[in-house]
């Protein structure tokens, strides 16, 4: 059972602080992750690990219609993005990127930073409360191309 980190932050999260736009030049894996969350955590990078969550309040990942700032979170290494609410486009640049997200209002809440999670079978686990979380229903197509790692992956099938 893989188990991961909590990074906590709030509501309006936007692209340019999941990876400033000065970064944008080298959209390559390293780059990406060198400098993810740099200037609402600068500590991000150096504290996350495989495997590790990222929670949020509403409008999570507002602003630019780039993919970048999912595909900073995925190269980072998380697994899981839960959040109130999502922005749209950012919705589904993590969905195309295969970044697994998680709507629940509920779970931003109640779930702390540095708390431990597990995600498996359908269900979100806090470690540090016990509390356990059926994942909310997801749309059919959303969830194959999720299972499958992303858009890419899901059209090669």
């Amino acid at each position: 059972m893989k188990s991961g980190k909590v990074f906590k932050y709030g509501d309006n999260v936007n692209t340019d602080v999941i990876i400033p736009a000065r970064y944008l030049n080298d959209a390559g894996e390293e780059n990406l992750r060198a400098h993810a969350m740099e200037d609402i955590d600068p500590s991000f990078r150096s504290r996350v690990r495989e495997g590790d969550f990222v929670v949020g309040g509403f409008n999570f990942g507002s602003g630019s219609s780039r993919e970048h700032a999912p595909l900073a979170l995925k190269a980072s290494g998380v697994r899981a993005v839960i959040a109130k609410s999502f922005a749209r486009i950012f919705f589904r640049n993590a969905v195309n990127i295969g970044l697994y997200i998680i709507e629940s209002a509920q779970m931003a809440d109640e779930i702390a930073e540095n708390d431990t999670l597990t995600l498996e079978n359908g269900v979100l686990t806090d470690l540090t409360t016990g509390k356990a979380y059926p994942l909310p229903p997801m749309d059919e197509y959303v969830g194959r191309i999720l299972e499958k790692g992303g858009l890419m992956e899901a059209v090669k099938e």
